[in-house]
């Protein structure tokens, strides 16, 4: 049984037992809805939702024994897991952690290894990966992705989107400068 982390929960909400829980979760529609399990803190205790609804950026959720904001206080500032095994993914589906670790790819060549996905903003993630020994950033977007291989753990990047000033060697020219998506990690942020 793998645990996955899909968010913590921050405060309650009202007095009625509703708990807001922040999660950037990228299969939230298959989680937060009545009757989905919930593990909540270190020791992982199992909580059924009981009603669920989307509030600003948070999931809020009601679990069935508890009807008082007192009941729930002990839950506050928890993490919050699910079993992966109830996503119940796809073959062609996965989790964004299970794809750290593999081969960028480019032209057929291994360039690099994705070291990390990292969320910038509500809408916005990024790749962070060591291309030709540097580390830079990509957006974590579909247009930068050309495939997926799962089972060869290989990730096949489309570079060429990528600033020219911003990749090590003055590497993809053609791209509109304007649209700056791939930057050092060495050099400094305004």
């Amino acid at each position: 049984m793998e645990y996955i982390k899909i968010g913590k929960i921050v405060n309650t909400h009202g007095i009625k037992g509703e708990l807001r829980i922040l999660s950037d979760f990228e299969y939230k529609e298959r989680v937060f809805k009545k009757g989905f399990n919930l593990y909540i803190g270190n020791d992982k205790t199992k909580e059924e939702i009981n009603t669920f609804r989307h509030h600003k950026e948070f999931e809020m959720v009601t679990f069935p024994e508890y009807n008082n904001i007192n009941q729930v206080l002990k839950y506050l500032k928890e993490d919050v897991y699910i079993i992966k095994e109830d996503l119940n993914l796809n073959n062609d589906e996965y989790l964004e952690e299970e794809i750290i670790g593999f081969d960028v790819v480019e032209n057929n060549e291994v360039v690099g290894k994705l070291i990390n996905i990292e969320k910038t903003s509500p809408t916005n993630k990024i790749m962070e990966i060591n291309y030709k020994g540097k580390r830079v950033l990509l957006p974590y977007h579909k247009d930068f992705i050309l495939k997926l291989d799962l089972q060869n753990k290989k990730i096949l990047l489309n570079l060429k989107l990528a600033t020219p000033h911003y990749l090590p060697d003055g590497y993809c020219p053609g791209f509109h400068p304007t649209r700056q998506y791939l930057i050092s990690l060495s050099q400094k942020r305004p």
